[in-house]
């Protein structure tokens, strides 16, 4: 996957709580494995009214934050059912992080597994970061090595992230990376099986 290290972008404000994985990627948009192409279902029943015309009301069909980077949202995002399609949505649309109070713990997982970076920060520092978010085409910074976000007006805030998970990110490493690095090891371990056991081997 691809590393996060740091990250310049705009951010779009989503100020909605309790958004679950349904509503970030709705069940019709679930059929395929192929993670190109689900951002077009990114907040599929907020972003489009029953005849599939854009709600101009919602955020991401505001021109002022095409191309945002970051998401910042309400308390407990990515609840619900554990969809690993959630994250892909968003990082197929763009958004390479998302700035909230908390996430469910299954979604903030798979967030890490693919490269998405969940931020979780107090609500007086989500909500300031929303209100300079309004209005668009305001670069936030994210730094992953430091832990912090930094928004257009200069203001610092540090989050915490596991020093493990840190790592997979900077590294880049998903659940398959993570185990090619012991590639060597279990090549060896195979070895020894097949010359104590060899019954075990396939014909």
């Amino acid at each position: 996957m691809q590393p996060f290290t740091d990250l310049h972008a705009k951010a779009a404000p989503l100020d909605m709580a309790n958004l679950d994985t349904d509503q970030i990627i709705p069940k019709q948009f679930l059929k395929t494995v192929d993670r190109v192409g689900l951002g077009k279902g990114l907040f599929y029943d907020l972003r489009f009214d029953e005849a599939g015309k854009p709600r101009p009301e919602f955020v991401l069909n505001d021109p002022r934050y095409a191309g945002a980077g970051v998401l910042i949202a309400g308390d407990n995002f990515g609840c619900g059912s554990s969809r690993e399609h959630a994250p892909w949505a968003l990082l197929d649309y763009g958004v390479r992080c998302v700035i909230a109070r908390s996430f469910a713990d299954i979604f903030y997982n798979n967030c890490i597994q693919n490269g998405l970076l969940p931020v979780a920060l107090p609500e007086d520092a989500v909500r300031a970061l929303m209100d300079e978010a309004k209005g668009g085409n305001h670069v936030f910074s994210v730094d992953l090595l430091s832990q912090t976000v930094i928004s257009p007006s200069g203001k610092s805030f540090r989050f915490e992230i596991d020093a493990a998970r840190k790592a997979k990110l900077l590294e880049g490493l998903d659940a398959i990376g993570e185990t090619l690095r012991h590639a060597g090891d279990i090549d060896g371990y195979e070895a020894r099986k097949a010359m104590t056991q060899p019954w075990l081997q396939s014909a």
